[in-house]
């Protein structure tokens, strides 16, 4: 007879490995509708009724439904939310916090690092004009003064300084990007207000405050987590305020960048071109004026991070990792990889010790 009930919201375990670590430690398991590709679930009221009674909540991304603090309440005995990816915006931390429950993330290297080398490719697409110079070739054409791309770094030969990186975020994603770029020699500057001075030094990035960043920098790449600090961070205002040469990139979140004035931007020519592979709303609409907007935007599918461990290296980690902290949260052990650390000692003080498998 199974001791613990698991609700697997967001189910991207194609290959079932992971659910039959859990089966055969005596959980049962309730499949959610969403997938790792099209990460779209039930509503609230079929996810709380998936919910009761659950000792462990787990999967990944799930745009449409959220963990809400209503689908927490729908169990008593609810010990972890734990997600197979890094970001933790998709549930309400603050309400998980406030009910003693744990979130458990998955910040694997072929996560954040593959974010990182994505971002610094689409960067040097935007750049580089590769996109144009392809489909010029292709339909029959040559060398053209409009496909000359920007030169990155420092040249010592003429005294060019090189175009200016603003990163805003300098966590595992803004300081290996910071690291990808140094050996081409461009300026480095960055923003974020909760790394100490140090870590700026170490990767030889220059400290500056957001609207010194988006006045001097030829591209602006975002790595920030979602919260209402940094939703809509870059609206309007702040975009006016960037070079019209400029480009931005986003493999953070897409609420980060307020859309609809993104796309007035770059048809207004306020700031040059984007590269997304985030969304206000995911899959992208099927008539976002993004979509029409050609050169002036690279799209990519929420899947920056794709790297070459099997296409899906970096989430097959995540399962893995998501999949042993449910485990030690079930034993009544403290997860590896907990988020909301401020409640790990009332956690420990509820069900330290008490297992349920």
């Amino acid at each position: 007879m199974p001791s613990a009930k698991i609700f697997v919201f967001a189910p991207a375990d194609q290959s079932g490995a992971s659910h039959k670590t859990l089966e055969d430690q005596g959980c049962q398991l309730t499949l959610g509708s969403a997938s790792w590709a099209t990460p779209q679930g039930n509503n609230e009221d079929e996810m709380v009724r998936a919910a009761a009674d659950a000792d462990a909540l787990i999967g990944t991304s799930i745009r449409s439904s959220p963990i809400t603090r209503s689908i927490m309440l729908a169990s008593d005995k609810l010990r972890v939310v734990a997600k197979y990816t890094i970001g933790v915006d998709d549930v309400d931390v603050d309400a998980a916090t406030d009910l003693g429950i744990l979130v458990t993330h998955a910040p694997t290297e072929s996560n954040w690092g593959g974010v990182a080398e994505g971002t610094f490719a689409a960067m040097l697409c935007l750049l580089k004009r590769l996109r144009e110079r392809d489909e010029h070739v292709k339909a029959g054409g040559w060398r053209d003064e409009s496909l000359q791309g920007s030169f990155l770094g420092a040249r010592d030969s003429d005294g060019y300084e090189g175009l200016t990186v603003g990163i805003v975020g300098l966590g595992r994603i803004g300081s290996r990007l910071s690291n990808l770029l140094r050996p081409w020699r461009p300026n480095i500057i960055a923003y974020d207000p909760y790394v100490p001075d140090s870590k700026f030094a170490e990767h030889g990035v220059k400290r500056v405050d957001y609207d010194t960043l988006l006045r001097e920098s030829d591209v602006v790449s975002f790595h920030v987590v979602l919260t209402s600090e940094t939703r809509h961070m870059l609206g309007e205002e702040e975009m006016s305020m960037m070079k019209p040469s400029a480009v931005l990139v986003n493999t953070s979140r897409g609420p980060v960048v307020d859309q609809a004035a993104l796309a007035q931007a770059l048809k207004d020519g306020t700031i040059r071109a984007a590269a997304l592979d985030v969304f206000e709303d995911e899959p992208l609409e099927a008539d976002s004026e993004l979509r029409s907007l050609g050169h002036k935007v690279l799209l990519s599918p929420h899947m920056v991070s794709a790297n070459t461990s099997g296409g899906l290296g970096g989430l097959r980690e995540g399962i893995a990792w998501g999949t042993q902290d449910v485990l030690k949260a079930l034993r009544g052990e403290t997860p590896d990889h907990v988020y909301n650390v401020e409640v790990i000692d009332r956690w420990r003080g509820r069900f330290g010790g008490t297992s349920v498998i």
